[in-house]
């Protein structure tokens, strides 16, 4: 856990969501935004930044290798790269909290270099799967030991890795990104295929900073060799931390709810468009981009919401947005199917598992299945749920007390604070009764 004392959350029935609010900035983006300008030449600007847990945990690691970061201030940063091989060994091992996103885009980023790193994180870190990440790593060249497979992560130092052509067994944006960031470091191209398109934040931003990638349908290639120039980024609102809001929304009769400077990136959006099959009325407006990124204010006012049949090419778009698709579904007319999400059950925790457990305690007809859940509309009732230290199985059930028979309790929810540090406030300011409280 990110915090000594154990923080469970109280949340009384009822209540509706309305107002206007800016979620916190995009976690992808804010990683991505420290990495790619420790590595230009030039000073970052970044504002919209997520100072939340995993981020910060990122954010550290640079300034472990030498890099000078001035902030984050009111979710401004200033990155003063130190080019493509500036990076000096850090003195120590880099701990990385909870975040999967730094350690799996950083194990391809360090794999490049001439000195030895150890890659740490907490325990529900030290039980992810790694080897997602350090299977292609090797056929590049690099060498890295783990645990069984898990981390700490000991990466040696490399002369010259070599480019690869690579088919990825799973949709990750994690593992794509990590094969790039290394493919920066390789001699010759490095390709990598997806069998469904991800998160391309990675290679946008690797574009914005001047670096060439080549895209070809679901093939992404990179050559070695190229260098990054220092540009401002202004991260957009994460849609991830917005969903809570806008599936909050779509539930409670009476809402009118307006989330201002969303990122819309057609590769996120798998919410929005699993959401209006439900029915939802979700509109955007104010669209135009900001750093190579499209944003958006998104307005949702309730509607009664239908159970579906999720299409699997949205599953990758929405991957991260589940759990709380989950709570949509327990409040729908009818039955809900998911099928191809077999990732969900390596994220921070089981999350299939996680949600099917806490909707059936909440009297939810949930049953899990090896790739998916089937979920069938019901009453929310009251209990007591365990969010398995996973933040967002915490504010899931958060957002189901809007519509819930009585309290529900929710424990373990001390990693919020890796995505979403403000999370109580906004969700009291625009109507939810929640409180938190220490064990």
């Amino acid at each position: 856990m990110s915090s000594e004392s154990k923080k469970n959350y109280i949340v009384q029935p009822g209540g509706y969501f309305k107002g206007s609010i800016r979620v916190p900035g995009d976690k992808s983006i804010s990683h991505r935004s420290i990495m790619l300008g420790s590595l230009a030449e030039g000073t970052t600007n970044v504002t919209g930044f997520l100072e939340g847990d995993d981020a910060l945990a990122t954010l550290a690691s640079f300034r472990a290798m030498g890099v000078q970061i001035d902030g984050p201030k009111d979710g401004k940063v200033a990155v003063h790269g130190v080019g493509m091989h500036g990076l000096k060994a850090p003195e120590k091992d880099i701990y990385l909290g909870n975040s999967g996103t730094s350690i799996r885009l950083l194990s391809g980023l360090l794999a490049g270099q001439k000195f030895e790193s150890t890659l740490t994180g907490d325990k529900s870190l030290s039980g992810r799967p790694m080897k997602r990440v350090t299977d292609p790593l090797a056929l590049m060249g690099a060498e890295i030991d783990s645990n069984e497979g898990k981390p700490p992560l000991k990466i040696k130092a490399t002369n010259k890795l070599k480019g690869i052509t690579y088919m990825l067994p799973m949709a990750s944006a994690q593992v794509k990104s990590c094969i790039l960031l290394a493919g920066m470091y390789a001699e010759g191209k490095t390709t990598v295929t997806e069998p469904a398109p991800t998160r391309d934040h990675t290679e946008r931003m690797l574009s914005g900073m001047g670096y060439k990638v080549d895209v070809q349908g679901d093939t992404v290639s990179i050559e070695g060799g190229g260098k990054l120039t220092a540009t401002d980024i202004d991260v957009p609102a994460d849609i991830s931390s917005a969903t809570f809001f806008m599936v909050g929304a779509a539930i409670s009769e009476g809402s009118d709810l307006t989330l201002t400077h969303v990122g819309i990136n057609p590769t996120r959006i798998g919410v929005i468009n699993i959401l209006r099959l439900m029915g939802a009325d979700i509109t955007l407006s104010n669209e135009k981009m900001t750093g190579g990124e499209p944003v958006a204010d998104i307005r949702i006012k309730y509607a009664p919401l239908k159970g579906i049949q999720i299409p699997e090419d949205q599953v990758p778009l929405a991957i991260d947005e589940f759990p709380a698709l989950f709570v949509a579904a327990a409040c729908a007319e009818g039955q809900t199917v998911l099928t191809g999400a077999e990732e969900l059950r390596v994220k921070e925790s089981d999350r299939i598992q996680a949600m099917a457990d806490g909707l059936t305690i909440l009297g939810i007809d949930a049953q899990s299945t090896t790739d998916g859940i089937i979920i069938n509309g019901g009453v929310i009732g009251s209990g007591e749920v365990e969010s398995h230290d996973d933040h967002r199985i915490a504010m899931s059930f958060a957002i189901a007390g809007l519509q819930a028979g009585g309290s529900i309790q929710i424990n373990d929810c001390a990693n919020v604070a890796t995505s979403f540090p403000n999370f109580i406030t906004l969700a009291q300011q625009v109507g939810l009764d929640i409180d938190e409280i220490d064990e």
